[in-house]
């Protein structure tokens, strides 16, 4: 319900759940201060609900005792925190020069073309999201792409994505 509410922006309180509030205290556990905790804070924030919204960024804050700058900071800086709605299927297509030299644009124009969205978008239906990554350090098994947390499918070409999207959109692993 949480994720809902913060995907549909209605404003409701956020809150984690007993379970995630139960992690966190877990997560304190390991750090001398608080605001080291931060990273793993806010990636078991993305977990609860599903992105960093800016009410989950002033959450976090409040619970850690953090200026809400501060967090904002640490979100915003990272690209594995994710500022937007996501798709049930994050597709993060490596970029950098080993696989832009063997054919990521290529496979960003499939991807675009198939699911009808951009880079930085999320198709209507919610089930992908489509976005470039810098460098994802498979650079022996380009080009590549990420799905989700860190599902890697390498030595891709058009042909493998497209037949990667279909099975994804059957309920099949990747």
């Amino acid at each position: 319900m949480a994720e809902q509410e913060q995907q549909s922006g209605s404003g409701d309180a956020v809150a984690f759940s007993a379970e995630a509030l139960a992690e966190y205290e877990e997560i304190l556990t390991h750090y001398p201060e608080r605001r080291a905790a931060l990273m793993p804070v806010l990636w078991l924030a993305q977990h609860e609900f599903g992105w960093l919204s800016p009410e989950v960024q002033a959450y976090v804050a409040s619970l850690m005792e953090l200026p809400v700058g501060w967090v904002e900071g640490v979100a915003t800086f990272y690209t594995m925190y994710y500022k937007r709605p996501m798709g049930k299927h994050h597709l993060q297509v490596c970029t950098n020069l080993s696989c832009y030299l063997r054919g990521a644009e290529e496979i960003i124009g499939a991807v675009r073309r198939r699911l009808d969205i951009d880079p930085g978008e999320t198709t209507s239906d919610g089930k992908f999201s489509l976005d470039k990554a810098e460098c994802l350090g498979s650079c022996g098994t380009a080009p590549m792409l990420q799905i989700g947390d860190g599902d890697y499918v390498e030595n891709l070409d058009v042909d493998k994505v497209l037949a990667l999207i279909d099975r994804l959109e059957r309920g099949e692993e990747g």
